[in-house]
């Protein structure tokens, strides 16, 4: 869903990757941090009606949507009350298990961290975290505005690290990630935010006394499906390019 719901108008904003010199490190214990970071310009009016804690928690919506966008829906993430689970299709099979999110927003800043809990790609339990956060800046071009955008994974352990060796996660699980998140902040160009699937601070409908309704228990909610006219169409140019391949480089037919 589009943040500003005006389709004749054109956004004006771009997103340059703008990853620190070391932007992953894994320590002598076998604790990783990695940043991936971009920077954003646009037009300062538009950030102004962007910047509130509902769209921040919009953006962290969007990030787990993207992620599960681009495995083809087999990863995908899990809402409770208590927790936030990425899983392969569905339980059992819980990947990272996270506690549910904390947020910190002022009038330049906003946080929302994820507290790492446990999982299969976890080696150990209850430590490190997931945070997204944003800083704007003054731009150089009068009227225009900038965000620094980092996602950032701090103190996690992982079981591929320490299960099976640190060269396997760092050209597995390590590179999977820049390349997931590098392209989750190219697309926030794009000025789309999924609706979140929670509410936490969306503007509550006062009820009958003037007063806003005491919020709900919030009802399992799992966030992506697989896409199935594109896994359809992947599947069939494979087929196609599989056939042609072997028309092409093929035993060459009898004749007679």
């Amino acid at each position: 869903m589009k943040l500003l719901n005006r389709v004749s108008e054109q956004h004006v904003a771009n997103s340059v990757i703008a990853d620190p010199e070391e932007h992953t490190v894994m320590d002598e214990d076998g604790s990783v941090r990695s940043i991936q970071a971009a920077n954003i310009t646009m037009p300062e009016a538009e950030l102004e009606q962007l910047w509130s804690p509902m769209n921040l928690e919009r953006l962290a919506r969007t990030y787990w949507k993207y992620l599960s966008r681009v495995s083809l829906g087999l990863i995908r993430v899990r809402y409770t009350d208590d927790e936030r689970a990425v899983v392969l299709l569905g339980r059992p099979f819980v990947l990272l298990r996270f506690h549910p999110p904390d947020y910190e927003m002022r009038r330049d800043h906003g946080l929302v961290r994820w507290r790492i809990r446990d999982g299969v790609l976890v080696a150990q339990r209850d430590h490190g975290h997931l945070e997204i956060e944003v800083d704007r800046y003054p731009a150089n071009e009068p009227g225009y505005a900038r965000i620094h955008v980092e996602v950032e994974v701090s103190n996690f352990y992982p079981a591929l690290s320490a299960w099976v060796a640190r060269w396997f996660y760092a050209n597995t699980q390590s590179r999977i990630h820049v390349l997931v998140t590098h392209g989750f902040l190219r697309s926030l160009a794009r000025l789309e935010l999924e609706e979140s699937a929670v509410g936490r601070f969306a503007m509550p409908s006062p009820n009958g006394n003037g007063d806003a309704p005491a919020a709900p228990r919030q009802e399992p909610v799992t966030v992506g499906d697989t896409p199935w006219p594109l896994v359809l169409a992947l599947a069939t140019s494979a087929g196609a390019a599989a056939a042609l391949l072997l028309r092409r480089y093929g035993p060459p037919r009898r004749r007679g």
